[in-house]
């Protein structure tokens, strides 16, 4: 009888390689929103969207992107927003600002500078990355947005999450 033996992918001595075909202007970015009411359970909507490689073509969000994505949210909630946004400049352009400043359900604030702590959305990101996007090899763009949509949808239906994210930036949410 002899012993079992071990079995490897790989031959004894040799180092195994997983060749990977990568594409540095493949790109995903995300926009999100978390929505806190008093009283109701906390949202999470986002929109994701893929960069399509070409060279012509945009990389991330544009101002009309974050548009629709406020108009969506709007429709969804059913009532006023109240907008807490960090620097970003393209939350700063002024077609945006001209856009908002004639929706009177609209209300936006800006964190101050450098103040990632201070955002909720922050923490969604850390959950994403610790979670499910952690410890996986993507074979294709697809996968990755797979698994993106995936997680994302876990901690949609998950509020507590949600609150806690708000909870460790320190705000509280106070009606007037």
């Amino acid at each position: 009888m002899t012993p079992p033996q071990a079995k490897t992918w790989s031959q004894r001595g040799r180092t195994p390689v997983v060749r990977v075909r990568g594409r540095s202007r493949r790109r995903m970015s995300i926009a999100a929103l978390t929505c806190y009411k008093p009283g109701h359970r906390s949202r999470l909507l986002y929109r994701p969207r893929r960069d399509d490689g070409r060279r012509d073509g945009r990389k991330s969000f544009s101002w009309r992107d974050y548009r629709d994505l406020l108009i969506a949210a709007h429709q969804q909630l059913g009532g006023p927003i109240v907008l807490v946004w960090d620097n970003l400049n393209v939350h700063k352009a002024s077609d945006l600002q001209e856009w908002a400043a004639t929706r009177d359900w609209l209300t936006i604030y800006y964190l101050p500078p450098y103040a990632p702590d201070l955002n909720p959305v922050e923490g969604i990101w850390s959950l994403l990355r610790r979670g499910w996007l952690s410890n996986a090899a993507f074979s294709s763009p697809e996968h990755l947005v797979q698994r993106t949509r995936r997680g994302l949808r876990h901690i949609q239906y998950r509020s507590h999450l949600i609150d806690g994210c708000l909870a460790e930036t320190g705000l509280t949410i106070s009606p007037t």
